[in-house]
């Protein structure tokens, strides 16, 4: 098939709009949805940093590209990566790599962190998570991980390569557990917190599949490796009920979006977001002591106990 802007030959077809697209179009088509979405989500202002959380995979790499394409130097404001290595033996030190060199050749300051510098690693919590997914305490350290660094960087905003495929599969999972509060907390964040950086999401609208063809019609570099650990995520299942949803009617997962940003508002003021205070390690919490301290205790208890 041709593509329908011009006589090239098509490098896909997107369902839900009914379109083909060559490389070069459907690089521009992914640019200008993505900038759209970047310019709706922050105001940024010369002198401003921007961190990204990057883990080498396909969406945290085009999200990097997209971010300091937008902005950099060019623009007085400062670009910064952040990759958390969380102790995966033979998954993450590749991905790591990846990210340094993309860092050195496009003059991005890099920063790495480790889940080794709360005391554990994600090799040693999964085979002793019992009842509770490895993907629990992995996601919360590296939240506290990543916001940590962006505050020490002095980032205005941390942005994440959360793409469409997750954002709805999130609202599907609060939405199934009845879970409201958490529902209205989803990102991107509108109002800064002490201790916060707020998040923002460049791939918020960009279905997984069109950040894999990007990345690979970019011809970046990118880490395809699975995470050892995935398949006893909860989150497995809402992708697959919402990959069936897709399948059976194309864009599916916009109009679950859609439904979902036309809910914001009023879940905004049912649910407006605490005020937050910080924990004794510095990261900010709604109680007198964050999920990340909870969490860590419990993996080092585990974790002595399983050297006994």
């Amino acid at each position: 098939m041709k593509c329908d802007l011009c006589s090239r030959d098509a490098v896909t077809y997107i369902r839900y709009n009914g379109t083909h697209l060559c490389g070069e179009h459907f690089m521009r088509y992914v640019d200008r949805r993505v900038k759209r979405e970047i310019r709706k989500q922050i105001r940024v202002k010369a002198g401003d940093k921007i961190a990204v959380a990057v883990s080498g995979g396909k969406d945290s790499m085009v999200a990097l590209r997209m971010v300091s394409s937008v902005f950099g130097p060019r623009n007085g404001v400062e670009v910064h990566a952040i990759t958390i290595d969380e102790g995966i033996d033979g998954y993450r030190p590749p991905s790591v790599d990846i990210v340094r060199r993309y860092c050195e050749e496009n003059g991005i300051e890099f920063h790495l962190r480790s889940f080794s510098e709360l005391g554990v690693t994600m090799d040693e919590i999964a085979p002793l998570s019992r009842d509770s997914s490895p993907c629990t305490y992995c996601g919360v350290f590296r939240r506290r991980l990543m916001n940590d660094e962006a505050r020490k960087i002095g980032a205005t905003y941390l942005a994440t390569g959360h793409n469409l495929d997750d954002m709805s599969q999130s609202v599907m999972m609060n939405f199934v557990r009845g879970d409201v509060e958490r529902l209205a907390r989803l990102g991107p964040h509108e109002k800064v917190q002490p201790g916060l950086i707020p998040r923002f999401l460049p791939l918020r609208l960009i279905p997984e599949k069109e950040a894999l063809l990007y990345a690979i019609v970019s011809g970046m570099e990118f880490w395809d490796g699975e995470c050892p650990y995935w398949k006893e995520a909860l989150r497995n299942q809402y992708r697959d009920i919402v990959d069936d949803l897709e399948d059976r009617s194309p864009g599916a997962r916009f109009s679950i979006m859609s439904s979902y940003d036309t809910l914001r508002p009023m879940l905004y003021r049912e649910y407006p977001q605490s005020n937050l205070h910080l924990c004794d390690c510095g990261e900010p919490t709604v109680g007198s002591r964050c999920k990340s301290c909870e969490l860590l205790e419990d993996a080092r208890s585990r974790i002595c106990g399983s050297d006994k």
